[in-house]
């Protein structure tokens, strides 16, 4: 029992030969180790668990529609793999009727917690470790966060629709309690004091995508001035924007450059093509698990790499005129 133990364990030393000899027969016999109750003995079960807030409620297929999502989830999981972990994507065991699955987990990472989430404060109460990627936004200091650099994104976009000629820009962000969208609002409205402009901010609803970003266009061609220049969030709300302005005679880029802060296929492949924020997920997902990683092991050796916080992709609907 002791060799078979070790075998798969490795733990303890045994001989190439017989491990060959351990695994032949436990193939033959249909056998492998009860990884439940060796995780009860050692009170862990060396799985890592991923929040991923769209992925809330009843409609997942919104993680797989944005570039980002898959992106963090494959390298964070390149990265527990590295050191010995999985990592498995679980419901938020907070929703009513969800899925407990996440309590079996050693640790979390949630990605865009939401103001004063209740998983978070589940998890402090059992004193089970977590990395949240972007603060709760009415927590900003816990220690446990990713910073993903709302404030430097939203800096980089409006200097590019600057560079495109745009003088009166407006924000359409989410209504979601997160910092993504809380932060970008903050600093797209501190530019525009800074600047003298008006600010221009149009709220829509996440689930509702395309159609809500068509409400947007509406909302901003309604005001007494036009802006010529849009930060829109999201993608779905991007690509509902741009056509609705197409279908209303307004041109994209000559009479208003649009740019979204995240990438994402159905932006790439349009006319216009849409210019975004490629927030190069793969970095800030490996430094997500390796917090949680270095929680879980403190005197674990591991180096990854430090994210860059997103990369403008300039397409079309930020090209000047002529271009």
């Amino acid at each position: 029992m002791t060799t078979v133990s070790h075998t798969f364990s490795g733990n303890g030393v045994v001989n190439t030969a017989t491990q060959a000899r351990v695994r032949a027969a436990a193939a033959e016999l249909g056998y492998h180790p009860d990884v439940v109750a060796s995780g009860l003995r050692r009170s862990r079960l060396g799985v890592v668990g991923l929040v991923l807030r769209p992925a809330v409620g009843a409609h997942p297929e919104h993680v797989g529609d944005v570039d980002y999502f898959p992106r963090f989830a494959g390298a964070a999981a390149l990265t527990c793999l590295e050191h010995g972990y999985a990592l498995m994507l679980v419901a938020d065991p907070t929703v009513p009727g969800g899925s407990v699955t996440a309590y079996a987990c050693d640790g979390l990472v949630i990605t865009d917690p939401v103001a004063d989430d209740p998983l978070v404060a589940s998890l402090r109460a059992s004193r089970t470790p977590y990395t949240l990627v972007g603060a709760d936004v009415n927590d900003p200091d816990d220690p446990r966060v990713v910073d993903i650099a709302t404030p430097m994104i939203t800096d980089r976009v409006l200097e590019h629709l600057a560079e495109a000629g745009a003088t009166r820009v407006a924000l359409v962000t989410g209504y979601d309690p997160i910092e993504w969208n809380t932060a970008t609002e903050q600093r797209y409205r501190e530019r525009m004091r800074e600047a003298g402009a008006p600010e221009l901010v149009v709220h829509a609803v996440e689930l509702d995508g395309g159609e809500a970003g068509a409400q947007a266009a509406d909302e901003l061609l309604a005001l007494p001035v036009r802006p010529d220049g849009v930060y829109c969030q999201t993608s779905d709300h991007a690509r509902g924007l741009v056509d609705r302005f197409l279908e209303r005679g307004v041109r994209v880029p000559d009479d208003i450059r649009v740019i979204c802060g995240s990438d994402a296929e159905r932006l790439r492949n349009t006319e216009p093509s849409i210019t975004s924020v490629d927030l190069l997920p793969e970095p800030l997902g490996r430094q997500a698990a390796a917090a949680l990683l270095r929680q879980l092991e403190p005197g674990l050796d591991l180096s990854v790499p430090v994210p860059d916080h997103g990369r403008i992709v300039a397409r079309r609907s930020t090209a000047r005129p002529g271009v």
